[in-house]
């Protein structure tokens, strides 16, 4: 059995969020807004790369639900949407704001 593209992307960011939520950040000490900004980037790196891995040339359409997309901006996009509340929550319990207001 195989999954449709869709679910292939999102279960492979819930993978790659839950362990950068459940594991990574729990774990650095001196959390910063700097410092997660870097490792997020280097997680969503990862998701694309992974998700390239699979679907690169293979010209397959993906829906975010008002229109079709490539892979890359599926896996981008519901990346962004899966981390907001994931990093919202994270940044509240340290203390930290995109404004700047953190030490």
């Amino acid at each position: 059995m195989t999954l449709p593209p869709e679910l292939q992307v999102l279960t492979i960011n819930a993978t790659i969020l839950a362990v950068a939520y459940l594991g990574i950040y729990p774990t650095l000490t001196d959390l910063t807004l700097r410092k997660l900004m870097l490792v997020d980037l280097v997680l969503t790196a990862l998701a694309l790369g992974v998700v390239g891995a699979l679907f690169w040339g293979t010209g397959t359409r993906f829906s975010l639900l008002l229109f079709q997309t490539n892979w890359a901006v599926f896996a981008l996009v519901t990346m962004m949407v899966m981390e907001y509340p994931l990093m919202r929550r994270l940044m509240r319990k340290h203390g930290m704001t995109f404004g700047g207001d953190e030490e």
